[in-house]
């Protein structure tokens, strides 16, 4: 008998063994199979490899919320809720500019300035000059992209570290604000123009904000499923119908209890209707479009994106240009604020503000890792403690010290969960 197996036989041993081998699958469908226990498996598999997520964030909401209405007595007003929706608008957009930075693993310095020059060349040429105020607003966003394209290219194609590009930045359209600004030092916004009503206009009908609302949890349930019954068509692992009709009611129980809430005090702020639709705008530009991988590619690591064929110089400058056009938007919403334009609109903590919530809201320092909901999250988490601090007379100083701790343990968390991802295989 011979010791070796014939073709034929080699040929059947091998089907043999690869009909007996098992079918991969996903951890992750196996434990969702396993019903409540199954999520509670998946929630200490996250907790054990750092991959926490928007945790940590939402905990902490809860956490502020019940304390300062446990101290206050009247945080949770309807008043003051709607007052933290407009609160967060400005400096949120420019969080949300930041967001994308981030995500390559830089820093912008200069979006403070940026939104201070854009609001101060909006308010000139409409007040001063009479050009109209929706075309004023526009030069002043198509100047910001012509300040992020030049931040852009010269970090992209000069080699300049985009520290110092945009430290420069941030002292040279800081002065360009004052020298637009000119002699005039102020000028408040026309009465009832458009600029005074991004910050002050509510839909107050409420079928405005039951409306919206109810069009996010459509939105969410036909966006779930349709994306479901793609990986499963395309072979991969989906969540089940079960697990999205629980999503889709709990969003829906928050999105009509915040429009209840809305509608109590003066209805639906169009700051925030803006906000949320440029929340939802970038997220799924970043999560469901090529250019949303090339640059999580190019933040996650830039040779392998160049190798990719990624041109790595045209997305590091676009993503300037976004975070600058964003910054400019916010300016404007910071002025409707305000009540008008003046040399100091942008400075002070409003770039700190804007950076922090972006980081606490889960956005890594180090790229390739991050939501533009972290802006969202994280203005929220900022602005809920600076409210709720005014509310109990708190000084400013001691308002900066808190929020640094705050921007502190996010970073150290941060840093920690990226420390226990690389240990587990994820990082």
């Amino acid at each position: 008998m011979s010791k070796h197996a014939t073709p034929e036989k080699a040929s059947t041993v091998t089907e043999t063994t690869d009909s007996a081998a098992p079918a991969a699958v996903d951890p992750r469908l196996l434990v969702r199979e396993q019903g409540l226990a199954g999520y509670l498996e998946e929630f200490k598999r996250k907790l054990r490899s750092g991959d926490l997520g928007s945790i940590p964030v939402v905990i902490g909401l809860i956490l502020i919320a019940t304390i300062f209405q446990a101290i206050t007595g009247n945080f949770l007003t309807a008043g003051n809720l709607s007052n933290i929706t407009l609160y967060i608008a400005g400096p949120g957009l420019i969080s949300v500019g930041i967001v994308f930075v981030l995500l390559l693993g830089e820093i912008d310095l200069s979006l403070g300035s940026v939104a201070g020059v854009s609001a101060a060349v909006s308010a000139v040429l409409s007040i001063q000059h009479g050009v109209n105020e929706y075309l004023a607003a526009i030069l002043a966003v198509l100047a910001a992209l012509a300040i992020g394209a030049l931040h852009g290219f010269f970090f992209a194609k000069i080699g300049v570290p985009a520290f110092v590009v945009t430290l420069a930045g941030l002292l040279a359209w800081s002065g360009l604000q004052g020298y637009v600004m000119g002699n005039t030092g102020t000028l408040n916004n026309i009465p009832n123009g458009f600029i005074a009503n991004l910050d002050n206009y509510f839909f107050a009908d409420v079928a405005a904000a039951y409306g919206l609302a109810a069009i996010s949890v459509v939105g969410y349930l036909v966006a779930a499923l349709l994306g479901a019954r793609s990986r499963r068509e395309a072979g991969l692992p989906a969540k089940p119908v079960s697990e999205i009709a629980l999503r889709a009611v709990v969003l829906a129980v928050l999105a009509f209890g915040a429009a209840y809430t809305l509608n109590q005090d003066r209805g639906l702020p169009l700051a925030l209707v803006v906000f949320l639709g440029v929340v939802v705008v970038t997220d799924f530009v970043l999560r469901r479009t090529a250019y949303g991988r090339k640059v999580f590619a190019v933040g996650g690591g830039v040779e392998a994106a160049r190798r990719a064929g990624i041109n790595v110089a045209r997305v590091r400058i676009s993503v300037f240009m976004i975070s600058a056009g964003l910054a400019a938007v916010g300016g404007l919403f910071i002025a409707s604020q305000a009540g008008f334009a003046d040399k100091q609109l942008g400075s002070g903590n409003v770039l700190m503000n804007s950076i922090a919530a972006a980081v606490i809201g889960g956005t890594s320092l180090f790229g390739g890792r991050g939501k533009t909901w972290s802006a969202l999250l994280g203005m929220l988490v900022i602005q809920s403690i600076v409210t709720g601090l005014d509310l109990q007379g708190i000084s400013q100083s001691i308002q900066y010290m808190i929020t640094g701790a705050v921007l502190l343990a996010a970073v150290v968390l941060d840093s920690v969960s990226r420390r226990t991802q690389k240990s587990s295989g994820r990082g």
